[in-house]
């Protein structure tokens, strides 16, 4: 929780939700989405550039010491998850057909 303009607790955004922001700038871009939720693990994101199927990447969104960030599946970070626009460009480079 954090506090609003009020000065009450506000409840902060879910890992889901930033994962459908991020599905929902990216389907703006052309590619398809699936919100995976795997019993047990942590849900991601599955990407798929539809001009080249094999061209995929499961994404995931972790909360740290330094907020809220998009990960990739190897464990490297893409962006800060209030920064859907940024994360965006750099997997859509990730899985653009060259």
């Amino acid at each position: 929780m954090t506090p609003d303009d009020t000065g009450t607790a506000a409840p902060s955004k879910t890992r889901i939700e930033y994962l459908e922001e991020l599905g929902d700038e990216l389907v703006k871009r052309g590619f398809r989405v699936r919100l995976t939720l795997p019993r047990g693990q942590s849900p991601s994101l599955h990407v798929v550039n539809p001009d080249a199927s094999a061209l995929t990447e499961n994404i995931l969104a972790e909360q740290g010491a330094d907020g809220w960030w998009y990960w990739w599946s190897w464990a490297e970070r893409i962006a800060a998850a209030d920064d859907v626009a940024t994360a965006a460009d750099r997997v859509a480079l990730v899985l653009a057909v060259n």
